[in-house]
């Protein structure tokens, strides 16, 4: 019988190094836009006040990218540390990054190959690359950027200053690029692209933008003509910048405390159904209903209750900030991405004990917040009805304008469509096919020379249909409808052609 031993006993070690192809998988959960956000944070984490990102043309395709900014840069030792995979370096009080991971899990997520360029103030510049090459046959040998081409990259014009120090981050074989020439193709994916991740950056780094603590702009850069284009500055996109609360006696902060344990929930309630971009941010409000984790002003999570409550339509108006920066021992955890906490056992049992100066507990606080929207749903119950629109624009419109506005019954969408026509009438109505027909010999002029889709133009035709859409009620038209239609069609195309001259 062998007899059972309670240790493994051991006869030295060897080294065994991880398979290169590990590198293909971090970085997995990743969008471009939380990618470009763990940029973002190396560079404040660098102490940068300005952060560019460029996106590159050449040849009538997109190539490349780069995030630049005008932080300390990096020597030839720390270069060589923040390219280590999982890496560790000691990090400051203020900083940001956490796990050694981010710069490769993030640009890995979105490129085949991560090249750094950076100088340190006094320090000659310094450039390392790291590429996923198939078949991961070169192990995990770095490749050293010669100095020269280091130095030409700093030099380019970025609109930023980077004379004494600074970082550029170059990605190359992006994987998120449509794969064609196609011009329309490629315009449509910049300007998604970056819209999608100005509204992300603005949102969870909407505190350093709004105290000027960090500027950020996107640009597209035409190597074919040695141009870049527009500057475009992401904005603060503040989850609780509302101009007025939806109760007088808030936002409150209810605090807990258990066991040295000690945590503030800031307690928010917007007014009701409001149309701001600040409460629809990237999507349906009652998707971002719930609790706000900040780290160091950094947000690392938007909504969700985290087993405090149960989601609820009715709770669409409540939003708490939760600051963790003293790093609660035991209660939270976030993930690499840094785009969600997850919460220990203790969380839930704290937050229940939370309480205001005057005693106000969060299912209190829950109460109220149904309280108001119910409140704000009879106020939208007195507006007019009126026809709802159908294509022609964008869905977060329409679904707003539901929201918003009670449907008239019985009566079908109306339409908003482009069509040639034979005047320089800026549109019409057509009853009978349920249309608002737009001119198109206005709409390159109004787009700016860009190509326009089904849903373009959104500004100028969600105007129009608060205009135009009660002429399309009733069974017929009636004299002032067409006094209405005459005198609107009189301005509006006066206006069309004045924007032409």
């Amino acid at each position: 019988m062998i007899e059972w031993s309670l240790t493994v006993p051991t006869e030295g070690s060897i080294e065994l190094p991880p398979d290169p192809r590990a590198m293909d998988a971090i970085g997995r959960n990743h969008s471009l836009a939380t990618a470009l956000a763990d940029l973002v944070d190396n560079s404040i984490d660098a102490g940068a006040t300005q952060v560019l990102i460029r996106l590159v043309k050449a040849g009538g395709r997109l190539t490349s990218l780069y995030v630049v900014d005008n932080g300390r840069g990096m020597s030839p030792d720390v270069i060589d540390s923040a390219m280590t995979v999982g890496g560790r370096r000691e990090y400051g009080n203020g900083d940001l990054g956490h796990f050694g991971l981010g710069l490769k899990a993030a640009s890995f997520s979105q490129a085949r190959s991560l090249s750094v360029m950076s100088r340190a103030e006094g320090r000659q510049a310094v450039g390392r690359r790291w590429r996923l090459d198939a078949g991961g046959g070169r192990g995990f040998a770095c490749d050293v950027v010669p100095g020269e081409f280091a130095e030409s990259e700093l030099r380019r014009d970025w609109r930023i200053d980077l004379v004494e120090s600074g970082t550029v981050v170059r990605w190359d074989d992006v994987v998120a690029f449509p794969a064609t020439d196609a011009q329309r193709r490629i315009d449509e994916f910049i300007d998604t692209t970056i819209t999608s991740a100005c509204q992300h950056i603005g949102m969870v780094f909407h505190r350093f933008l709004e105290q000027s603590r960090l500027s950020v702009d996107f640009d597209v850069y035409e190597v074919d003509t040695g141009l870049a284009g527009p500057q475009i500055p992401v904005t603060p996109l503040n989850p609780f910048g509302y101009g007025r609360s939806g109760r007088s006696d808030f936002p409150r902060t209810l605090t807990a405390q258990e066991n040295g344990l000690k945590l503030a929930f800031r307690c928010h309630l917007w007014p009701g159904q409001s149309g701001t971009a600040s409460f629809q941010l990237t999507g349906n409000p009652v998707n971002h209903q719930g609790l706000y984790f900040y780290r160091r002003d950094r947000l690392l999570q938007a909504g969700g209750w985290e087993g405090v409550h149960a989601p609820s339509p009715k709770l669409r108006l409540a939003r708490v900030e939760v600051d963790i920066d003293n790093d609660v021992v035991g209660l939270f955890q976030m993930n690499p991405e840094k785009s969600r906490v997850n919460v220990g056992p203790e969380f839930a049992r704290l937050a229940a004990s939370a309480r205001s100066a005057d005693g106000l507990g969060l299912d209190e606080y829950f109460d109220l917040a149904e309280a108001v929207y119910t409140e704000s749903r009879k106020r939208t119950a007195k507006r007019t009805p009126m026809v709802y629109p159908g294509s022609g624009l964008p869905p977060r419109i329409r679904d707003t304008i539901k929201r918003e506005i009670p449907e008239r019954a019985g009566e079908d969408p109306v339409d908003i469509r482009w069509d040639t026509f034979t005047d320089d009438l800026l549109f019409h109505v057509d009853r009978d096919r349920r249309t608002l027909w737009l001119n198109k010999r206005y709409r390159k002029m109004l787009l700016g020379g860009k190509h326009g889709g089904l849903n373009d133009l959104p500004l100028l035709k969600s105007l129009l249909y608060l205009l135009v859409s009660n002429v399309f009620e009733g069974s017929h038209l009636g004299p002032k409808d067409k006094d209405n239609i005459a005198l609107w069609q009189t301005i509006l195309t006066a206006a069309a052609r004045a924007e032409r001259q």
